[in-house]
């Protein structure tokens, strides 16, 4: 018998041992006459029948237990957050972010309540108490400071495109408050560095994330930044918008018509898509990497990702920021932050200041502050065109460093590294076999990379299956709430469907006579996996995504285990190997984990808004399986040195039989939860108590009716609608009668985009109680030529409102005077129609429209447009009848809903 030992680095041959052949050593050969000769593994202890390589089968158990703690270190630095600031630490730190001073600005903020746009809390409360504390600020400030504050009241719009859909965005007086601190060079370039937030929310929520946190920032930023003696080398605007839920609009309005914006040369915006948590910087530019350059050598917590920028740029997150018009507008560069942990409380009730604590303002703080400074006293802030040239690769691990790199050099690094780690191991292998055996090297190692690679798709048809199954019982989002069952539902069942193909290609292509020793084999195989890795990398690079960097790290990881294991001569020595790319492995454990964490906090909250179409398991198993072969498909292929694998494969067997019970027949399973234990998780519901009344070409009143719509916003939601309307029965809005003839089905728009993406439906119902609404009157027809007309209306009320503008058969609408440009129609219902969401803030006088139609019959003389308005009132809850009260009462606690009362008036012109 005999086993290979490594004594030196690469002198040692593979000791074989042949039964009926021969039996080579340092010393010679000695040749037989049998020419059956039989290769058996070189390395089996015969006393054991087993490879000295080999490892105790506990130890396939001990791999979960290692990723399992590794993930939650990772977790743990997700959600780590310094110390806040208190007033009694002004003595020692009297030039630093004081959260304490911060938080009670968003208290006050907070306790408003909602403030969605033209209410009397973002009107007027609101932008009191925003003039009232910079005017505090103003009288405290250093006297080498000059503080300049303007009130905007602006009117505008702008078309916007949003999932393919084209609408005109127009606003009436919105507000915005807007100070500059003003710069050494004001007198000669007056260049500036521009800050944004919103103080408006959106219904039902008192947005204090989304967004007055933002703003009890800047506040604070502002204060600190007034009381110190040394100015600032060019000057800062902070914009405090009133209109961004809207969307967008009160930033479209600054960046558009104020005369400071002409100033702005790069801006940071601060939103958030979730409560509370760290601030992830996860959009910039376009270009300029001097703005990720400023960020890297100021911010002292960095959390940044590239691949953030291009997964929000690429259109699957259900939502934007002022950063597009910014971008888009105003063409300049910026840096757009959001908080994302606990999706579950955005834009609800319970995105609250009981949510927020000092430590979030704290690092958000000393985060935007020292960022703030070193924009606006860099060079680059003067002439930003010299710097405005290529992209950035930017990522932070774990929040402990910061790493950028131009995407020229990333595509080097990408290159460099994934050729590397190929042909770097295979070299070491064919060495330590003096040269003999390279066929069977290459031959494990396409083996490898077949197992990494068929265990991939089969685990994802696994994953999809699941998901299927689990929605067909009636259990979709049994994760929802109880996030750990993804690991058990979705991982587990991955990572089994891994190594069990792995096992299969072992039994179908693996050669059994292989003179490589267990640990050799294994290493070739672990080489298929980097060729794995490396294809996909190269792939993105060449395809011009810089999110490359999230695989070309992990490839990283074992290139560098690697290089020590061919340095030290370790490739055929027993577990000497498997120690140190055990060790680079939890490395990337830390690395990939971190990303597990960012996907299933931004997506499975995500899940309940983007409505029934989708299953959601569908979606969130496919992420699980893709983060389990991420995490694990450099442990997979150490299941071949366990002495009996069946300890690892029955664990996770028993993980998976447990954790669908779970999913599917206990409450453990049930999505959602109320706040008794302060992590709600809750479901959405739109319910709007409806008006509608229809006029003819007359004028004259065709009919009424009235009901409630209510808005279907996930996959469990139309249970909840039939549970909410009992005894009564809800009719599918396309089903009900008024869309065999009236537009767009009468519905109350307030969001095209909502209401044509979800289902929606319709419980008839007694009228609200509507005091105020828009109403458009016709006050002149004028024909222009034989098949131009020209319609002149007259739009009254200043309350949010929609309008549809439907034209008749033959005919065309042209032009308008709302907007310079006429966006695309969209389709609903079989109908092409022409949306306007149009926002007052304050109070309006009315509004001149005029239409420009053309009929394909010469001197037409009938019906040209059909029109919709939909009056929406948000916070009306005084005006709610006894009736759409005791419905709203059958909300469960569990869920969250938004009531609104709604008038639609249809005319014919």
């Amino acid at each position: 018998m005999c086993r290979s030992y490594s004594r030196s680095k690469y002198d040692n041959t593979v000791c074989r041992f042949f039964v009926g052949g021969y039996h080579g050593q340092s010393g010679g050969q000695t040749k037989q006459k049998n020419p059956r000769v039989k290769v058996l593994d070189p390395d089996i202890d015969y006393s054991k029948a087993k490879s000295v390589h080999s490892i105790s089968s506990w130890w396939g158990i001990g791999g979960i237990f290692i990723v399992l703690v590794v993930g939650n270190i990772t977790n743990y630095f997700n959600q780590h957050l310094p110390d806040g600031l208190r007033n009694a630490h002004l003595t020692n730190f009297p030039n630093a972010f004081i959260s304490e001073r911060a938080w009670k600005d968003l208290k006050i903020l907070n306790d408003f309540g909602p403030k969605p746009t033209g209410t009397y809390t973002n009107e007027v409360l609101a932008v009191d108490f925003l003039n009232r504390e910079i005017s505090y600020i103003d009288q405290l400030k250093n006297r080498n400071q000059q503080l300049v504050v303007q009130n905007q009241i602006v009117s505008g719009g702008y078309v916007g495109v949003y999932m393919n859909k084209s609408a005109a965005n127009v606003y009436r007086n919105v507000q915005n408050v807007v100070v500059k601190l003003v710069g050494r060079s004001e007198s000669t370039t007056r260049h500036a560095l521009l800050l944004n937030c919103h103080f408006d929310s959106v219904a039902g929520s008192p947005g204090a994330s989304d967004d007055v946190g933002s703003c009890a920032v800047m506040l604070e930023i502002l204060r600190v930044l007034s009381r110190q003696s040394d100015v600032n080398r060019y000057s800062i605007i902070f914009l405090f918008n009133g209109a961004e839920e809207t969307p967008l609009q009160a930033s479209h309005g600054f960046i558009s018509k104020h005369p400071w914006a002409a100033d702005v040369r790069a801006f940071i915006n601060l939103e958030s898509a979730g409560s509370a948590g760290k601030e992830m910087l996860f959009q910039s530019g376009p270009k300029h990497p001097w703005l990720i350059e400023a960020y890297a050598k100021s911010v002292p917590y960095p959390y940044a990702q590239a691949a953030a920028e291009e997964i929000f740029q690429s259109g699957v997150i259900p939502s934007d920021t002022d950063f597009r018009v910014f971008r888009d507008v105003g063409r300049i560069p910026g840096m757009d932050f959001a908080h994302t942990a606990n999706g579950y409380r955005y834009h609800t009730r319970f995105d609250s200041i009981e949510y927020i604590p000092l430590q979030v303002l704290q690092r958000t703080g000393d985060n935007i502050l020292a960022l703030t400074k070193t924009i606006a006293n860099g060079e680059e802030l003067g002439s930003t065109e010299r710097y405005g040239q290529g992209y950035m690769v930017f990522f932070d691990f774990l929040g402990l460093f910061f790493v950028s790199y131009s995407a020229d050099v990333g595509l080097m690094i990408n290159l460099s590294v994934v050729l590397l780690s190929i042909i770097i191991p295979f070299l070491s292998l064919a060495r330590s076999t003096s040269g003999t055996h390279g066929r069977q090297i290459r031959s494990e190692t396409m083996i490898g990379f077949l197992a990494t690679f068929l265990g991939a798709g089969a685990s994802g048809v696994l994953s999809f299956f699941i998901g299927v199954q689990l929605d067909a019982i009636g259990r979709p989002m049994s994760w929802y709430s109880s996030t750990n069952l993804i690991l058990g539902v979705y991982c587990c069942p991955a990572l089994l469907c891994q190594c069990l193909v792995h096992l299969l290609c072992n039994r179908l292509f693996g050669n059994k006579t292989t003179p490589l020793s267990l640990a050799l084999k294994v290493q070739a195989r672990l080489n298929g996996v980097n060729l794995f890795w490396g294809m996909i990398t190269l792939g993105i690079t060449f395809t011009g995504y810089r999110l490359a960097y999230i695989f070309m790290v992990l490839i990283l990881c074992s290139l560098c285990s690697s290089i020590l294991i061919s340095m030290f001569g370790l490739q055929n020595t027993v577990h000497k190997w498997l120690l140190l790319h055990v060790l680079f492995q939890i490395v990337a454990l830390a690395w990939s984990t971190q990303f597990y964490h960012i996907l299933m906090n931004m997506f499975v909250p995500i899940t309940g808004r983007i409505g029934s179409s989708i299953n959601p398991d569908v979606i969130i198993g496919a992420m699980a399986s893709f983060a389990t072969l991420f995490t694990c498909s450099y442990l997979t292929p150490l299941l071949f040195l366990l002495k009996k694998m069946d300890k690892l494969l029955g664990e996770l067997v028993a993980i998976t039989v447990i954790a669908m019970v779970l999913a599917s027949s206990t409450h453990v399973g049930f999505p959602y939860r109320d706040d008794a234990f302060k992590a709600p998780a809750v479901q959405r519901h739109y319910i709007t108590h409806t008006l509608r009344t229809f006029y003819d070409y007359n004028g004259g009143e065709r009919y009424t009716d009235s009901g409630f719509l209510l808005q279907e916003l996930d996959r469990n939601a139309k249970k909840t609608i039939e549970g909410i309307a009992m005894p009564d029965v809800v009719t599918p809005m396309r089903e009900i009668a008024a869309c065999e003839k009236e537009l767009f089905c009468a519905i109350p728009f307030y969001s095209i985009w909502h209401q044509v993406l979800f289902e929606n439906y319709w419980l008839p119902g007694p009228a609200p109680v509507v005091r105020q609404m828009v109403t458009v009157s016709l006050r002149e027809k004028e024909q222009l030529s034989e098949h131009e007309h020209r319609l002149h209306l007259v739009l009254k009320g200043s309350f949010q409102c929609s309008l549809v503008i439907g034209p008749k058969a033959g005919a065309t609408v042209t032009n308008w005077s709302l907007l310079p440009e006429l966006p695309a129609p969209i389709e609903f219902n079989g109908q092409r129609g022409h949306f306007v969401l149009l926002t007052a803030g304050l109070e309006s006088e009315p509004m001149n429209i005029t239409l420009d139609i053309r009929h394909e019959l010469k001197k037409y003389d009938g019906p040209l447009v059909d029109l919709l308005v939909t009056t929406t009132h948000w916070e009306y809850r005084k005006e709610h009848t006894p009736v759409f009260n005791r419905l709203l009462a059958r909300v469960p606690s569990w869920a969250h809903v938004v009531p609104s009362v709604a008038a639609v008036n249809s005319y014919t012109f």
